[in-house]
């Protein structure tokens, strides 16, 4: 016999952006339960600030359970910077902070040099050496499927070996929500709570739950520097090439990294609900529009998730 549907069975019903949050606190709680040490990797992006609005409803009202970790370029845009300490600040989480100029000064990595040089690639070696110190056994990062084709191979528990290497061909499944955080010591598990998300479902959910972010996401203006058929902000960072202009343009930032390889967009979107007016129109990836680093090859990004890098 058919049952006709009533109001308050439709009260169960997920909406999409509640489906998303639904899975991610189950990813959540699902390491929390079966790992002795995660830890959530924190950049001030706005992907890892929705991660961890998300991991802190995942626990509420106790405290999130883990460290976060910022693997520091010295490179950062300044308010992103303050973002970050003044969350720190406000949730009284700890934050442990692995740098590239500490690898730089104890000769673990070099550091390039002249103009297009980036300290984005010298990363991993900060990344891995972070994982290892502290002995994390899995490590949440805000990666999403929809920002770059490497990216889209990825599980959400993704295992890496003890040399932090990455081998999509050796993904496990993950059949009904089931996890596979096997490993044995020194071994790590890498893990995407929102790789299901898309940016425009990170606005959207920004929106609803009223998350603030570092300013330089909405529109302001800013000294450019057109590069590549990019706007590199003029920072103290960025080594001009001969021949190149300082333009001020009206601009804001899709993705947070490395202020000597991201770029920025012309834009007039100084609010969320018009930044999603953006997205929602756009037919670029925010990597693709807005990364140098993604450009040194077609499997740039794949090469460094084989050599640890997220």
């Amino acid at each position: 016999m058919e049952v006709a549907e009533t109001e308050s069975s439709q009260g169960y019903e997920l909406s999409h952006l509640d489906a998303l949050e639904a899975e991610a606190i189950h990813i959540f709680r699902e390491v929390a339960a079966t790992f002795e040490r995660p830890g959530m990797l924190f950049s001030g992006g706005k992907d890892s600030v929705v991660m961890f609005h998300v991991a802190r409803k995942a626990f509420w009202p106790a405290p999130v359970p883990f460290p976060l970790m910022h693997v520091d370029t010295g490179h950062n845009f300044d308010e992103v910077i303050e973002y970050r300490d003044r969350v720190v600040a406000e949730t009284g989480v700890r934050l442990v902070v692995s740098s590239v100029q500490d690898d730089i000064d104890a000769g673990r990595v070099v550091e390039q040099t002249g103009p297009g040089a980036s300290r984005n690639r010298l990363q991993t070696a900060a990344l891995l050496r972070g994982i290892s110190d502290i002995g994390f056994d899995a490590v949440f990062g805000g990666a999403r499927r929809d920002e770059e084709k490497a990216r889209a191979k990825e599980r959400i528990f993704s295992f890496r070996d003890e040399f932090g290497a990455w081998d999509p061909r050796a993904q496990r499944p993950e059949l009904w929500h089931l996890y596979n955080g096997r490993h044995h010591k020194g071994e790590h598990i890498r893990v995407f709570p929102l790789s299901n998300w898309t940016e425009l479902d990170i606005w959207q959910y920004i929106a609803r739950e009223a998350i603030s972010l570092p300013s330089i996401y909405y529109a302001h203006e800013r000294e450019v520097v057109p590069r590549d058929g990019m706007l590199l902000a003029k920072t103290r960072f960025l080594e001009m090439i001969p021949g190149e202009t300082v333009q001020t343009r009206q601009v804001r930032f899709r993705t947070v990294g490395d202020a000597t390889c991201t770029g920025c967009v012309l834009s007039a979107a100084i609010s969320v609900e018009k930044v999603i007016e953006e997205i929602e129109v756009t037919r670029l990836t925010e990597r693709g529009a807005t990364r140098a680093d993604d450009r040194i090859s077609e499997a740039g990004m794949e090469d460094r998730k084989k050599e640890g890098y997220f």
